[in-house]
């Protein structure tokens, strides 16, 4: 068994409206399904990524209303990568970050390859990564009605980095249990650190990527909004995840057991260091109740929760109300 590469990232968002109008307004990323939480249907899960809703593409959002802000930390998945296709596109996105007042730093290197991180209003840290040069998982679909040309679209999730107290324990995980290899490092930006270390499984390259910063200077994350729920990695199909359900059990991991999300069926469990991962399916995929070319216009329910439509319809608050503190920050 070999996992495939990233599934899915899932963050926090206190306020659904404005977290719709960044991702697909500025970064042009498509709504592919809008549904709720399955673990509390009061609130949205949010789903975006390419034209179909790719396995690894999908950057995804629960909503808790009123959240306060994470404050940073160890123990915490620290940052989310997006990909897009070169060097040239990172200059575009350096230009429209200006145009939309979003916080970003200069373009750089990191491990060979040019980046340019930023932050939406809400203090996510995200990074986009470019695939210039890039051998590995396949990009994803662009989205044709996004407002960045598709040239210069974000095409998948790009490398997911941890910070941990104790680097040995989740290398212990990701390479013994999990299977990655450890494929290289790179300097941290902060003086006296040491270097970041980074893991990959499947094809490689920069969807299929984990990279793991070794902090024991700083307190244990306090999660949020702007925060990082979990990290999804990609299994092929049914028939594999219960064989890795078998494997995660045997390894004497608390886990969830098998999850079915409708969209995909699920393992959760928590490595040493507290971070929380899962292993997902890439079928049946998101066109299983809406057609390709309406994706995420409805709010779509998994047949187990048809049956409550009017009482959850009821407490969600419509996403298309127009924004009118899209790009502000929100430090309170």
């Amino acid at each position: 068994m070999e996992l495939k590469g990233l599934h899915h990232v899932s963050a926090i968002t206190a306020k659904a409206g404005n977290n719709f109008e960044f991702y697909t307004k500025v970064l042009g990323m498509r709504l592919i399904k809008k549904t709720v939480n399955q673990d509390d249907v009061r609130v949205y899960h949010l789903f975006y990524g390419d034209q179909i809703g790719s396995p690894g593409t999908e950057l995804t959002f629960f909503e808790i209303p009123n959240a306060a802000r994470t404050h940073e930390g160890n123990n915490s998945i620290s940052e989310i990568s997006l990909r897009v296709r070169d060097d040239e596109a990172l200059g575009y996105w350096k230009k429209r970050f200006v145009e939309f007042n979003v916080e970003h730093d200069e373009i750089s290197s990191r491990f060979q390859r040019k980046v340019l991180s930023f932050k939406d209003p809400e203090g996510q840290r995200l990074l986009l990564v470019s695939n210039q040069g890039s051998n590995g998982i396949q990009e994803g679909v662009p989205w044709d009605g996004s407002p960045v040309p598709q040239e210069f679209s974000i095409n998948g999730l790009g490398p997911v980095k941890l910070t941990v107290p104790n680097i040995e324990q989740t290398q212990s995980v990701l390479t013994e249990v999990l299977g990655f290899r450890k494929s290289g490092t790179y300097p941290s930006s902060l003086r006296g650190q040491n270097p970041i270390v980074v893991y990959e499984t499947g094809e490689g390259g920069t969807g299929a990527e984990i990279h793991v910063e070794e902090r024991r200077d700083i307190p244990r994350e306090r999660l949020g909004r702007g925060g990082v729920h979990h990290v999804a990695f990609r299994v092929d199909n049914e028939g594999e995840l219960r064989k890795w359900i078998e494997k995660i059990s045997e390894s004497n991991f608390v886990n969830s057991g098998y999850v079915d999300r409708f969209y995909f069926r699920s393992l959760y469990f928590r490595e040493p260091n507290g971070i929380l991962f899962e292993l997902a399916t890439d079928g049946p995929g998101f066109t299983v109740d809406e057609a390709e070319q309406h994706l995420g216009e409805n709010l779509a329910l998994p047949p187990f929760l048809e049956s409550k439509r009017q009482d959850i319809e009821s407490n969600l608050k419509p996403l298309n109300t127009k924004s009118t503190n899209l790009i502000n920050r929100e430090r309170k």
